[in-house]
């Protein structure tokens, strides 16, 4: 029996998230603990690269940084368009900067890498023979991506200019500066404004939430692995989360989704 065909992403929709790292080695079995992830080789263009995957289905991708680079370590969305180099422009010409790209990667597809008015770090992927994410919903796969910045309403508005989102205010959510992007309407991630509680150390920064089967238990392993816990498992407003990081300083969130 054949199996379906993994849909294209709409444009604007989170498509995949990656991580460059020090030591791919021990990232990978630190992530192969946790998720259960298995890896096989991808486009080496930016150096050594490889993507996670679950029941054969690709989920993240992780690369090493070069010895020289001393960049922070995190986890980076990226963004679905049909055309890398138009979108690279509209991000400039809204304020934004590039720093990677566009490229291609391989026959993947064209990628590049830029951040926002406010300095996110963010990814935008052309898919060709590389789609992205291919399995959602259960342990180990991203779950969400969140914004966390000091105000929403100035880089709010560079979004929905250079990705077409309906941007929709949520005063309920804590903190109330919150902003839920929709695409047709359907939610596909979100702006959190929480002012001076920004981490200084970090700025604005994408967080990617990444589902698991257990929150609580998924925490004490993230610590047996030598990782950190940074918020502990709590109840949030789309189920039981807890903020860690990587034994790197990577920094995602575990969540038990009830979406």
């Amino acid at each position: 029996m054949t199996e379906p065909a993994i849909p294209r992403h709409t444009p604007g929709a989170p498509c995949w998230v990656s991580l460059m790292v020090h030591g791919l080695a021990a990232t990978q079995d630190f992530y192969r603990a946790l998720f259960g992830w298995e890896f096989r080789p991808g486009p080496g263009q930016l150096g050594p690269y490889v993507r996670a995957v679950l029941d054969g289905k690709e989920v993240a991708g992780i690369g090493q940084l070069p010895p020289d680079r001393h960049l922070p370590v995190a986890w980076t969305p990226y963004f679905a368009t049909e055309d890398a180099d138009v979108t690279a422009e509209s991000i400039r010409s809204h304020g934004g900067t590039i720093g990677v790209g566009p490229l291609d990667a391989d026959h993947a597809g064209r990628m590049a890498i830029g951040s926002d008015p406010s300095g996110a770090v963010f990814g935008i992927w052309q898919a060709a023979a590389h789609l992205g994410t291919a399995i959602a919903g259960t342990h180990g796969t991203p779950a969400w991506n969140e914004l966390m910045t000091r105000e929403t309403a100035t880089v709010g508005k560079f979004y929905q200019a250079v990705f077409g989102y309906e941007v929709e205010p949520d005063g309920s959510a804590d903190p109330d500066d919150y902003l839920t992007l929709r695409l047709e309407g359907r939610p596909v991630a979100a702006l959190r404004g929480v002012g001076k509680a920004l981490p200084r150390d970090r700025g604005p920064h994408w967080m990617t939430y990444f589902e698991v089967e257990d929150t609580d238990e998924s925490a004490r392993t993230v610590q047996e692995l030598g990782g950190h816990v940074l918020q502990a498992p709590r109840e949030g407003a789309n189920g039981r989360v807890a903020t860690v990081a990587d034994p790197e300083g990577a920094v995602f969130t575990i969540v038990r989704s009830t979406r």
